[in-house]
């Protein structure tokens, strides 16, 4: 097979259906039946300079997918696989790879560097492969020119493989050097110069010690700004982009050299090529989003006292920033509307505008409105959209107040323009923009409100007829009628757009049926703005929403009655199915939460139900996932007689909870038996057997996706609380495995910020199954089962106490629990607790919480521990 293997490679590309099949089937067969002499062969086939281009690429692409996969549980078993091969076979592949670095075939260059950085991501974490490091640095002294740049390739690969832990400072000095020396206008060659400022924006992870050193950082700085200006826009492209890579890591590091990097970006943004100018605006965003963080946990601590400092460079650069800033908005271009995908100079501009008003607040007023002013009105449509889009984007930050006289002011030409406007560009800018004017103003402010008796109908009436216009308009339009209703949610028993409720609705309902309604996802904005007025409209129009009840479940029915579509009719019919779905979620959600309506409504449960099982029949994901939301607002709205639907539903929910591997179906569907166990609660009994095991079965298994196990915890202690002390049969084998995770999951430290906010939604899943387990087995005969349990859980809960990093969903969670204890357990709990490590001091933290859900569960738990205590 070996001598064979360059012909199955190049048939392995061949146009020939057959022979690309047969080749394949080979390649398959090689490395089943002999993995190191496959492995063998493709190593040497990359590094052989006789062979093909083609056979060698496709040998290094199959080396790659030999050791790394999207497939998190694939991916392990491939790094198994690898570090259990004979060492021997490993050095040859690895020798071959290093040797196509010498290669003069760029395409096998360029895949080696990426296989030799996927083995060091598995090896060097095992303290293997301790020389590669050395030998590529010493690669770099190598005279002909695309060795080097292949090595610093390497390395930049390396660095996005291992975790800086992994490599000690002594070498990471060495490939910083190495990656600097590279990036240096001394380098004469572009490749090399290119792949080194790559390397480094891989690298920069690495740099801290570096970056804490004045010279070593003043040396990498000025580096990364000449190569700013270096002749090649590929080099420039990927120098501002270590430029904003360095702004998000090393933010507090940045004031020596802000005033140098505001002239290069400006001269970017002015004058450089699209990607370069790109990178230059991305620069500043990245600055906001720091400062906005800094400032966000500086209002958040009670102490007042951030880790890194506000240096507020984006307040100093204002009267600079600005223009800059504004000069980019007339740099449309003439189709951005029409691409979902669009981004240019443009739209970076405005959005970070506004994250600027984001991050300066009321300071960005006065600097935009001259700007809006002159050219809101110029003939040419560049300038009154880029007027527009420049007031869209100052819309959140600024005060309500200092806002209000401006948007009253405009809104009337706002919507004038929206009707009248010749261009299609400002119409579309214009109803985004009164969007953000209804999402961010309309009920915030006090005194003069935007929104009033005399305009409202004027407002409502330019929408709908807007929304009769070309579909990328039309869409903007749902999307500000969104938000004008989103704003009278809660208003009380009458709402202003009451009286407009029925028209508004058969226009929503007429925009879905446009003929070019699946172009701007004007269909899906017109649904997601119906289900909006639903769910925010008030008693009063409740008779309407009965009568949508029909209408919508007469589309859904026409929808599946739908026979012999193509590939692409099907998958927009799939889409639509879906949005059904999920408006009748809504309005069950809706006539459900009151009772004259809920029973007037239930007249059509059976058909829905009947809707639903025909959904499931569809075997489209998107779809069944909201028919089964759907049923979870059905079972909630019924209540306990939903128990007459369930033993047909059940087969598809057990199917369901089976289908773990579909993770986000599998979550969706713990989340409905949660709703379950609330509307049928001892009802949901005979299903239990099946709902538990399946359960359990899923959290112990390796392949379950990190997402759904905290919803599946959670559900324990919903089908606790369901069913009370009938969960004795289930809770030996619930206990050991929340005991199992708990100890787990009670330590945090070393993991970073991402990870320790997962772990805390495991603690709280775990904790809210001891809470439903508590509180189900109170009161009844049973309760003595739990007593074993008790230490444990109360050294949980000193071990996440101690780590001091919950978050204040857990901390409520927590004290919960402790309260659930000592009310469930009684006297049994009162001397545990008592000895217990924290829990006085927990306890006393939660009383004193400024958070007034942690402080309610807190004094209800101290009632429970003391009169426990007092037994």
């Amino acid at each position: 097979m070996a001598m064979e293997v360059t012909q199955v490679l190049l048939n392995a590309q061949s146009i020939d259906g057959t022979v690309r099949k047969q080749a394949e089937e080979s390649l398959r067969q090689f490395q089943e039946q002999n993995l190191p002499g496959f492995l063998v062969s493709l190593s040497g086939e990359l590094a052989s300079d006789d062979k093909p281009v083609d056979s060698r690429k496709l040998a290094g692409l199959i080396l790659k997918n030999a050791l790394d996969a999207k497939d998190e549980n694939r991916k392990r078993e491939l790094v198994h696989r690898w570090l259990s091969l004979d060492p021997a076979v490993k050095t040859q592949v690895k020798s071959c790879l290093l040797q196509t670095l010498s290669s003069l075939a760029a395409d096998a260059r360029s895949t080696a560097t990426q296989v030799i950085a996927k083995i060091a991501g598995i090896e060097l974490p095992q303290k293997q492969w301790p020389e590669l490091i050395g030998s590529l640095l010493s690669n770099i002294h190598q005279v002909p020119s695309h060795v080097k740049q292949a090595t610093l390739e390497t390395l930049g690969y390396l660095c996005e493989e291992v975790s800086p832990q992994v490599v000690d400072q002594d070498q990471v000095n060495k490939i910083l050097t190495a990656v600097v020396q590279g990036m240096n206008a001394s380098e004469g060659n572009n490749d090399v110069r290119l792949a080194s400022t790559r390397a480094l924006y891989n690298a920069l992870g690495f740099a801290q010690a570096n970056f804490s050193n004045d010279m070593e950082r003043d040396y990498i700085m000025r580096v990364v700004c000449e190569a700013t200006m270096s002749p090649e826009p590929r080099i420039r492209q990927a120098s501002f982009e270590c430029l904003v890579s360095i702004a998000a890591m090393y933010y507090e590091k940045l004031a020596p050299y802000i005033q140098d990097i505001y002239n290069i970006t400006a001269k970017a943004i002015r004058g450089d090529d699209e990607p370069v100018a790109l990178q230059a605006i991305e620069f500043w965003s990245t600055i906001c989003d720091e400062e906005t963080d800094i400032l966000e946990d500086y209002v958040g601590e009670s102490s007042g006292d951030s880790d890194i400092p506000c240096f507020y460079f984006i307040k100093q650069a204002l009267p600079a920033l600005i223009p800059l800033l504004l000069e980019t908005l007339l740099k449309q271009e003439e189709d951005q509307d029409l691409d979902e995908g669009a981004w240019n100079i443009a739209m970076a501009g405005g959005t970070c505008l506004g994250l600027v008003a984001r991050t300066v607040g009321d300071d960005i007023v006065p600097l935009v409105m001259p700007f809006i002013e002159e050219n809101i009105t110029k003939p040419d449509w560049r300038q009154r959209e880029a007027a527009s889009y420049a007031f869209g984007s100052i819309l959140e930050g600024p005060s309500p107040d200092k806002l209000a006289p401006l948007v009253n002011h405009a809104l009337p030409f706002m919507l004038s323009a929206l009707v009248k406007d010749p261009s299609n560009h400002v119409k579309d800018t214009t109803a985004w923009t009164l969007g953000r004017m209804f999402e961010f103003l309309h009920n915030s402010i006090v005194g003069t409100p935007i929104i009033n008796e005399g305009n409202c109908q004027q407002i409502i009436t330019v929408l709908l007829q807007s929304m009769k216009d070309v579909p990328n308009v039309a869409e903007k339009a749902c999307g500000a009628l969104y938000f004008l209703a989103q704003g009278y949610e809660d208003v009380g028993p009458t709402s202003p757009i009451t009286p407009f409720f029925q028209e508004i609705v058969q226009s929503l309902l007429a925009v879905t049926h446009r003929e070019d309604a699946t172009e701007s996802r004007l269909r899906t904005s017109a649904y997601e703005t119906l289900n909006e007025v639903v769910r925010c409209s008030t008693d009063e129009t409740a008779p309407l929403v009965l009568q949508l009840v029909t209408v919508i479940m007469m589309e859904l029915h026409k929808c599946l009655e739908a026979q012999n579509l193509s590939s692409d009719e099907r998958e927009k019919q799939s889409e639509l199915i879906g949005l059904l779905c999920g408006c009748l979620q809504v309005i069950i959600q809706k006539l459900g939460s009151s009772e004259p309506t809920k029973y007037v409504f239930l007249q059509y449960a059976d058909q829905i139900m009947g809707l639903f099982y025909r959904v499931f029949a569809c075997r489209n994901a998107t779809a069944h996932e909201e028919a089964m939301l759907a049923i979870g607002a059905l079972a909630y709205a019924i209540g306990a007689d939903f128990a007459k639907y369930m033993p047909e539903f059940y087969r598809f929910l057990e199917m369901d909870l089976q289908n773990f591997e579909d993770y986000q179906f599998c979550a969706v569907t713990v989340g409905v038996v949660g709703d379950l166990c609330r509307a049928l609660e001892d009802k949901i009994l005979p299903y239990c057997d099946g709902i538990m095991t399946q359960l359990l079965k899923n959290l112990s298994s390796d392949n379950l996706h990190r997402s759904v196990k905290p919803p599946l915890f959670s559900c324990i202690g919903d089908i606790a609380l369901a069913i009370g002390e009938n969960f004795n049969k289930y809770l030996m084998y619930a206990m050991n495995t929340l005991q199992l995770a708990s100890e787990l999951y009670a330590h945090t430290s070393g993991f970073d910020d991402e990870m320790t906010e997962y772990i805390n939604s495991l603690r709280n899943g775990i904790l809210e199954a001891y809470s439903g387990i508590f509180q189900g087995f109170k009161n009844s005969s049973k309760t003595q089962l739990l007593i074993p349990y008790a230490p444990h859980i109360l050294q949980f809960l000193d071990s996440i106490y101690m780590e001091k990093d919950m978050d204040e969903v857990v901390m409520k969670t927590a004290i919960g629990v402790l309260g659930d204890l000592a009310d469930t357990l009684g006297s049994n709990a009162g001397s545990l607790i008592q000895q217990s490590l924290s829990s006085k001091e927990f306890l006393d933290e939660c009383l004193t919480s400024e958070d007034h859900l942690i402080k309610e569960s807190a004094e209800w738990a101290k009632l429970a521990i003391n009169r426990a205590i007092s037994v």
